[in-house]
């Protein structure tokens, strides 16, 4: 997570969070937190469509999972703890998903495997499902199909 992100989940200025991290610099080794290289940072200010005179000047930290869960001990305030357990509790979550996503990924290689080309159109059909859904993109503005029926096009 990006330490901007965590200092509004905090309710903190980034700086203050910063500064709590640097006074306690031994608890966050490179696998806990680390600084965005240059091109990351670039990458992402084109990301958010930022000016290179708005917004963020220096590149931010991003907090891993153990990371997070040490800030318990810097930040010390109420809402720091229930956050910080509350982001605990997002992480086993989506560890639980992955999981469960790759256990029904290999049942079904191994199903593969058993019988074949006989259900290749089916197993091609479940990995379909198994992805990640788009969401639906709604046509903004004027619509030539719209101005001929008076109503509105269904997205």
């Amino acid at each position: 997570m990006l330490d901007a992100d965590l200092a509004e989940l905090y309710g903190v200025e980034t700086k203050a969070l910063i500064r709590a991290v640097k006074r306690n610099w031994d608890r966050f080794p490179e696998d806990f937190m680390f600084q965005l290289t240059e091109e990351e940072f670039e990458n992402l200010r084109c990301q958010f469509g930022t000016s290179r005179w708005g917004g963020r000047r220096y590149r931010p930290y991003v907090f891993t999972e153990q990371g997070v869960a040490m800030l318990s001990g810097v930040l010390n305030s109420k809402r720091a703890i229930l956050v910080n357990i509350e982001i605990m509790r997002a992480f086993v979550r989506l560890r639980r998903i992955l999981a469960g996503n790759l256990e029904l990924a290999r049942k079904i290689e191994a199903l593969e495997r058993k019988y074949d080309t006989q259900f290749k159109v089916v197993f091609d059909a479940i990995r379909k499902l198994m992805l990640p859904l788009a969401s639906p993109k709604r046509r903004i503005g004027f619509h030539p199909e719209q101005a001929k029926t008076g109503r509105k096009e269904k997205p």
